[in-house]
This record gives C-alpha cells, structure tokens and sequence, in this order.
C-alpha cells in the first residue's frame, strides 16, 4: 500500500478499541511502518499511554487523542475510568512535541455541561503540540453494536445535539486555544 499512500498522503492509523490494549504489537508495527516511511497516527484514549515508551514518540506522527471530558466526575460517569492517565498521556506528548488531534464528543445531557467542555479546552490548550480540536456530536451509530453483545445500551434515548449546540460548543473551545476547531 506504500505507493498508494505516497499517491494520496495517506499512511497507517493505529485504532480499535484500544490500540494500546496490545502494546508490543502496536510498537513493533510503528517502527516498522515508520522505518519504511509510512505515516503512523495513533488513535487512542490515552489511558493506556503508560504502555507507550517515550522513545516510540520518534515512531509516531499524529495522535488522535479523545478527550471525553475535563471533568473528573463526568470523565468516570462517561468511562468508568480516572482522567489523570490520559493528561499524563497529553502531558508527555506535549513535552515531546508530539503533533496532536484532541476529538471530544458532544453528548447531550452527559458531556454537553459548559464548565465541562470549557475544562475540556483549557486541557488541550495547555498542550502546545496540539494543532486541532474536532468537536464530535454524539450519533447512534453504535446502538446495534451493544444490542449485538447483549449490553444494555443507556444513551439509547439520547437524541444527537443539534447544528446549533454543537457550533456552541466549538465556539466555547475556539474561545479558550490557539488550536483550530472543527
């Protein structure tokens, strides 16, 4: 695929789930990929960024970070998980300079809160490697997924926010950073 990606300036994207779930698998595959000269982008959630050296910044190109909060609270209600791993994660790849994409998803009723999103955007802010905020609003896509697995679903009533709030939302972001908001 290297020709193709020279053609369209594409390269490989390291998703999942979580990609850091398998953590020598993926750094095997960013060397390789980055000797070769392939475009590596990481896409994760940063709370397994521990399992990522910082001698494997070298490897990457671009980190998609999710953000899905900058309120604690609100961070464990989303993920169940703390929201320190993931700015220690941030933390790292600012000080390596690492370029970075912040994507926050929109959830109305759950991530919407403005103290929330403005905690959201002094985070990315204070990371100077970060280039990009993409505000994502909250979709149903994945709803047969869970049915699929048997899990109860309890954002199936939750209605996508609409052009407005979410233009709201990127407007509170462009407000705080110097990053371009999408």
């Amino acid at each position: 695929y290297k020709p193709v990606f020279n053609a369209t300036g594409g390269g490989l994207t390291l998703s999942g789930g979580e990609a850091m779930m398998q953590p020598a698998f993926v750094r095997a595959l960013m060397k390789k990929a980055h000797e070769d000269g392939i475009h590596v982008c990481l896409d994760t959630c940063g709370f397994l960024g521990a399992n990522l050296p910082d001698e494997d910044f070298k490897n990457v190109d671009l980190v998609l970070l999710d953000l899905k909060s900058g309120d604690e609270e609100t961070y464990k209600k989303v993920t169940t998980r703390e929201l320190a791993p993931t700015v220690r994660f941030g933390d790292r790849l600012a000080k390596a300079g690492v370029r970075t994409w912040i994507r926050f998803v929109l959830v109305p009723g759950l991530t919407d809160d403005e103290q929330n999103i403005r905690k959201v955007a002094e985070i990315a802010a204070g990371w100077p490697n970060v280039e990009r905020v993409e505000v994502l609003p909250f979709h149903q896509m994945a709803r047969d997924k869970w049915a699929t697995l048997g899990l109860e679903y309890k954002l199936a009533d939750t209605e996508p926010p609409t052009k407005e709030k979410t233009e709201w939302a990127r407007d509170i972001f462009r407000s705080i950073g110097s990053y371009e908001v999408y």
